[in-house]
């Protein structure tokens, strides 16, 4: 199979999330793709991050009912310390051996793929899936993968812009607003009858 891999903490998940993940399945020709949480977010504190293990729990309630096409991995919440791209591609790659792994990317983070830890590992498990939004070029990625010497791991594909992110979503909760059609609606849900992101300070 042809499967997209979407890396983040998402903390919480949100319908631009779902929106990138369905644009690379329909552009790329993915069968489906593997939402891949984080175990922590990186280089930051994040007020009231309810943890790996409840943000797990919302991601499987983002994909509900569309498991054949958006699906949720935790294998990087089994691993010990630093967790890496390409390892998780490697473990990905040895669970599966058949299948094609496309890493879904917005155009900057693409653009740094040479800083990232083993980078020429990375493009040996997967191509790079680049969302442009709106006006974004790939000239950043495509002159990454060149220099990697990878230019035709470049896999670009539109996503119409949505100003969207977790940030937003948690600060509009934190203010008491409503983030109803701002994530799924079991999301949502859990969030409110949790008191999750109501405020407090975790590491």
């Amino acid at each position: 199979m042809r499967v997209g891999i979407l890396g983040g903490t998402f903390n919480p998940p949100h319908l631009a999330h779902l929106v990138l993940a369905e644009c690379a399945r329909d552009a790329l020709d993915l069968d489906h793709v593997l939402l891949v949480l984080a175990p922590r977010p990186p280089h930051k504190v994040v007020d009231g991050d309810p943890g790996a293990e409840e943000r797990l729990n919302l991601c499987r309630l983002a994909v509900a009912g569309d498991e054949e096409r958006l699906r949720v991995c935790d294998v990087e919440l089994h691993r010990e310390g630093p967790s890496y791209t390409a390892d998780t591609l490697r473990e990905l790659q040895r669970r599966a051996p058949d299948d094609e792994f496309v890493l879904l990317l917005g155009g900057d983070a693409a653009a740094g793929l040479e800083s990232w830890h083993r980078p020429q590992d990375v493009l040996a498990f997967a191509a790079i899936g680049v969302a442009e939004r709106g006006s974004d070029t790939h000239a950043g990625a495509r002159a990454a993968l060149e220099r990697l010497g990878a230019p035709e791991r470049l896999l670009p594909f539109e996503m119409p812009p949505i100003g969207l992110s977790s940030t937003l979503i948690r600060a509009r909760v934190r203010a008491g607003r409503t983030v109803r059609h701002l994530v799924p609606d079991g999301v949502e849900a859990r969030i409110r009858s949790l008191g999750l992101y109501r405020g407090g300070h975790s590491e």
